[in-house]
């Protein structure tokens, strides 16, 4: 396996050799995705036929796992045992299913829990899925791109407005390109909770809470309105309960308008609560959530000026499902990002990709056995990882890693979940440096200790930015178990090479320093095969 070869060429051969990997492993017919909000948990299993998805099976449960969430921020054990009894349900159904062929997101509760560690790995043994935690404005970006994709083709500029049980995402767009994202703690759970916690609706409780969202909904009012925008569309819970309401009470378009939505809320304040207002068209479900998701879109309605709302049954978990398809025909979000990433501070580009090419070679050396689906995520990673290690040049020379690995695990990344940025951010962070701040970072993942060392020891081949970064006819061969690394590579080359070896001296006291071996083995003369690294 060649290491070495001209920049001219590391960017085709990755690409076709990482692109077949993830089309492996994204060659199914049928996907899910699994959609585990603050209000609701869905389920949805869709046919796919080129670009498009046919709805072929769906679950929902009504979960109210934003309700457990206490003051504290920690979840309830009893939110937490009806969310776990959801999911085994939703196991029992995705029984069968491939990982790549499922993808399951979480959002604002998740986001926010402070003991969501503990639960996130039970969910995720009892679902028998990776849970993804996605930040607020990828939320914002995957509705779009569902609601995008199910409605019909216009010039018009959208403003996609999604009222959740913790959280609202706003969103303005034209065709399939969100110009605008942005979400606030705003929902229908937390807003019931806060202003109508027994059920009961008063004149007082209620202008309360239409001020207290206005409030929120001030902070990007201005910046929206400048953005503009041509017709406003509901999404989720919230607005289709307004719509099927409306409907029922005569409007045969279902559209919210703010004079219907304030004659609503004026019925239930004069019967008290939503349950004696007896609402048509209101679902049974809905009611104990209805007053807080109606005092919100009250607010975003004055504060927005919005006249009227039509209403969609898009939502995220269809935007989730377009976005597995993207990436599976080369349209990955991720990609785009990275990229933006790299421009934006300044990365130097060509370095990223000898770094990137390097890394993911002794990579596939080390983890052989990996099933092609985690191979090609790790690759993904390596890449990634790569391509952003010196972004934080931009601010500093010094600890650039450090500023590498903060930015990355805290910008907002579309495509990206939480998880994905922390891994990156690990990546990143142990690339060059002490290595006993990864201890806890890692812990016995050795696939990740793996993709450390290869990202490690491709910066430091690297380090003089050049086309070609080690001689022709290097190969690097590996063997994969925990705790030792013998690179064997030629003393006429360490010769050559004094700042290298310098370099591979003071790695090998880091890895001493945490208790893995890493030891250099000089051969005694030039052979075909320059290096070679066994790791064992």
């Amino acid at each position: 396996m060649t290491v070495s070869v001209a920049h001219a060429n590391i960017g085709a051969r990755f690409e076709s050799r990482e692109r077949l990997l993830v089309k492996q492993a994204f060659d199914f017919d049928v996907l899910a995705t699994v959609d585990l909000g603050s209000n609701s948990f869905r389920l949805q299993i869709c046919r796919k036929e080129g670009t498009q998805l046919f709805v072929i099976d769906s679950l929902k449960e009504m979960v109210r796992f934003g309700a457990g969430l206490g003051k504290d921020k920690y979840l309830s054990p009893e939110s937490q045992e009806r969310a776990l009894s959801c999911l085994a349900k939703f196991g029992e159904r995705l029984r069968g299913f491939a990982t790549p062929q499922v993808r399951v997101v979480a959002t604002n509760t998740f986001r926010v829990a402070k003991n969501i560690g503990p639960f996130l790995e039970q969910a995720e043994a009892v679902l028998g899925f990776p849970i993804e935690i996605i930040a607020g404005r990828e939320e914002a970006r995957l509705i779009y791109l569902g609601v995008a994709h199910t409605s019909a083709v216009t010039d018009d500029k959208r403003l996609v407005v999604d009222i959740g049980g913790g959280s609202t995402e706003f969103v303005i767009g034209n065709g399939l390109v969100p110009q605008v994202t942005e979400s606030l703690a705003l929902g229908c759970v937390s807003h019931s909770l806060r202003f109508f916690p027994e059920g009961e609706v008063t004149e007082a409780s209620v202008a309360n809470a239409i001020w207290a969202a206005r409030t929120e909904v001030q902070r990007i009012s201005t910046m929206l309105k400048s953005v503009g925008w041509d017709v406003s569309i509901g999404t989720s819970g919230t607005a289709r309960s307004l719509s099927a309401v409306f409907e029922a009470l005569g409007d045969a378009r279902g559209m919210i308008t703010l004079p219907a939505m304030k004659l609503l809320m004026n019925q239930i304040v004069r019967a008290g609560s939503v349950e004696s207002a007896m609402v048509i068209g209101l679902k049974a479900e809905r009611t104990e959530v209805f007053a807080g998701g109606l005092a919100v879109m009250i607010a975003i309605f004055e504060e927005l000026a919005i006249e009227e709302m039509e209403v969609t049954d898009a939502a995220l978990r269809d935007g989730v499902l377009y976005d597995l398809i993207g990436r599976q025909l080369d349209a990955d979000m991720r990609d785009e990002t990275v990229a933006r990433f790299q421009n934006r501070y300044r990365a130097d580009v060509h370095q990223g990709e000898m770094v990137s090419d390097i890394a993911q070679k002794y990579f596939e050396g080390m983890a052989k056995d990996l099933p092609v689906h985690e191979m090609g995520m790790w690759l993904s990673l390596i890449d990634w990882a790569a391509k952003l290690h010196e972004i934080g040049l931009s601010i500093a020379h010094t600890a650039y890693h450090k500023h590498s690995a903060y930015i990355v695990k805290n910008a907002d990344m579309p495509g990206f979940s939480k998880r994905e940025q922390n891994k990156l951010a690990v990546l990143i962070l142990g690339h060059r440096g002490d290595m006993k701040k990864m201890l806890e970072q890692i812990g016995t993942d050795e696939y990740c200790w793996a993709a450390v060392l290869s990202l490690r020891l491709a910066a430091l081949f690297c380090r003089g930015r050049k086309d070609v970064c080690i001689p022709n006819n290097t190969k690097v061969k590996f063997q994969l178990s925990k705790k030792k690394c013998t690179l064997k590579i030629s003393n006429v080359w360490l010769e050559l090479n004094p700042l290298t070896v310098s370099a591979l001296v003071l790695e090998e006291a880091h890895w001493e320093k945490i208790g893995r071996d890493f030891t250099i083995k000089p051969l005694g003369a030039l052979p075909e095969t320059d290096a070679e690294l066994y790791v064992e």
